[in-house]
């Protein structure tokens, strides 16, 4: 169920829709599948990740390794987000030493996000490779940080998100208004 200052941008029918054209881009893509890890960022990204990741191993035929990567302690601006942030644990029980990620996330901004989650990746070994997937790039970067994979790109402004949230029809991504401090 939307607000009325949310816009639906892509229904639950139409999320799924573009994770398996995303899923069939990436697929083709992939020529050894025992070197391939997915893993997603917490929150949106770790959903993203586990619906890619079935829509791929059906694909592939294989079980590709899935984990998940809190970034809580890795953000540029912890100490924007409260004295207490929800942090969820890291799920990456995985060698990723010499494997060629695909490190997803549901919506791409600043790049902070994918700054942080590369940093607490490195943490954990050292890929060979790193592919970006991403459900949505809505722009608006601050870093020169690019996916290789995007199912929709969008513009939207600075006082508007972009979100992946769940309603009873599944997951759907939205756009809402909101009002943001101004930075003079």
């Amino acid at each position: 169920m939307t607000t009325e200052n949310e816009t639906v941008v892509l229904s639950a029918e139409q999320t799924l829709a573009t994770l398996d054209r995303l899923a069939t881009r990436l697929a083709r893509t992939i020529t050894r599948p025992e070197k391939r890890v997915v893993v997603g960022i917490r929150r949106g990204g770790a959903v993203v990740a586990q619906l890619l990741c079935e829509r791929l191993n059906h694909l592939l035929g294989v079980q590709l390794p899935v984990g998940f990567l809190d970034i809580s302690f890795y953000r540029d601006d912890l100490n924007t987000v409260g004295p207490n942030p929800v942090v969820a644990p890291t799920d990456l029980d995985m060698d990723i030493d010499d494997k060629r990620i695909v490190l997803v996330d549901d919506v791409l901004f600043t790049g902070r996000t994918i700054r942080a989650g590369l940093n607490a990746l490195f943490d954990y070994g050292r890929p060979e490779w790193v592919d970006l997937l991403v459900l949505v790039d809505r722009g608006c970067r601050q870093l020169p940080i690019q996916p290789d994979f995007a199912g929709l790109i969008m513009e939207a402004g600075r006082n508007e998100t972009v979100k992946l949230v769940k309603n009873p029809e599944g997951w759907m991504v939205v756009l809402k208004q909101v009002k943001r401090a101004s930075s003079y």
